[in-house]
């Protein structure tokens, strides 16, 4: 699964060949989540809240490359690296 962007400990994933709606996936710690792109609405899974907070705000912010990327992967094609929230 290819890492996209990586944070305070908090890894951003995509899959290939991965089922719709647009999503990406989360990981924190031994917790994992998949996080919608239209809504930056958690799918399923558990974050602590101050971790979701953390990455709806990094999703708000790259929303348009998440969208880019779900694009990529639907074509089988090699995904950008975006920004880390700083």
């Amino acid at each position: 699964m290819p890492q996209i962007s990586r944070f305070f400990g908090i890894e951003i994933h995509m899959r290939f060949r991965d089922h719709p709606p647009a999503h990406f996936h989360v990981r924190y710690a031994e917790n994992s989540a998949t996080i919608a792109i239209d809504t930056i609405q958690m799918m399923e899974g558990a974050r602590p809240p101050r971790v979701y907070g953390l990455v709806a705000e990094w999703g708000v912010r790259h929303q348009t490359l998440l969208r880019e990327n779900w694009r990529r992967v639907l074509a089988r094609q090699s995904l950008l690296p975006i920004p880390p929230l700083e």
